[in-house]
């Protein structure tokens, strides 16, 4: 789950310690999502979110999504706002998953899917073709090149499918799988995030 990067945002922060940020368009815009204080949580700054859903476009309505690293959900429960047919939300805190459960049921949204476990853990069990994952990883960590090897190679991903990547700006785009492309690069602070297309073909 994502570490804190005090640069990467200026989240809200509220008296019962939990963090906020808003959802940034479509159904549920402006809606607050106030997730858990646990330790390392660190959302996808709104800024960012807008300039990656202004990337994808149209291509949010009617795709099914992974969040495989999902945090505050700020990602997931974006893409559901904006059309999504489904959302996989994973992490491996209680607390987290309680909370994306609370949220999806006050949205009254039965289109997301919590699932307690680690990335590496989620991985190993059976597949299943995803048209978007969300891959926002704990800043200290260098996961991300073995989870997007995992994704091409296990069958996580459609053909012509998109995966997001978000990593300290210092590290540069992250290696990518062969047959993937590195369509759209950014940094806002200390974070840089990318996006990366699978061709066609499928690999």
């Amino acid at each position: 789950m994502p570490r804190k990067n005090p640069s990467a945002s200026k989240q809200a922060q509220h008296p019962n310690g939990r963090g906020a940020v808003r959802i940034v368009g479509g159904e549920w815009r402006g809606r607050l999502l106030r997730f858990p204080a646990v330790p390392g949580v660190r959302p996808t700054p709104d800024r960012v979110r807008e300039t990656l859903f202004n990337w994808l476009q149209q291509r949010v309505t009617g795709t099914r999504c992974l969040d495989l690293f999902a945090g505050s959900g700020a990602l997931g429960l974006e893409a559901l706002s904006r059309g999504a047919a489904h959302v996989v939300f994973v992490d491996v805190e209680p607390a987290v998953t309680r909370y994306l459960l609370e949220r999806l049921h006050d949205f009254g949204c039965d289109r997301g899917q919590v699932v307690r476990s680690d990335a590496a853990r989620y991985l190993d069990g059976p597949a299943q073709a995803f048209d978007l994952v969300f891959l926002d990883p704990p800043f200290d960590t260098a996961v991300l090149p073995e989870i997007c090897r995992r994704l091409e190679r296990d069958g996580w991903l459609t053909p012509g499918g998109l995966v997001y990547l978000e990593a300290p700006a210092i590290a540069g785009p992250p290696e990518l799988p062969a047959g993937w492309t590195l369509l759209r690069s950014k940094r806002a602070g200390e974070v840089g995030y990318h996006l990366a297309g699978r061709d066609v073909s499928g690999g």
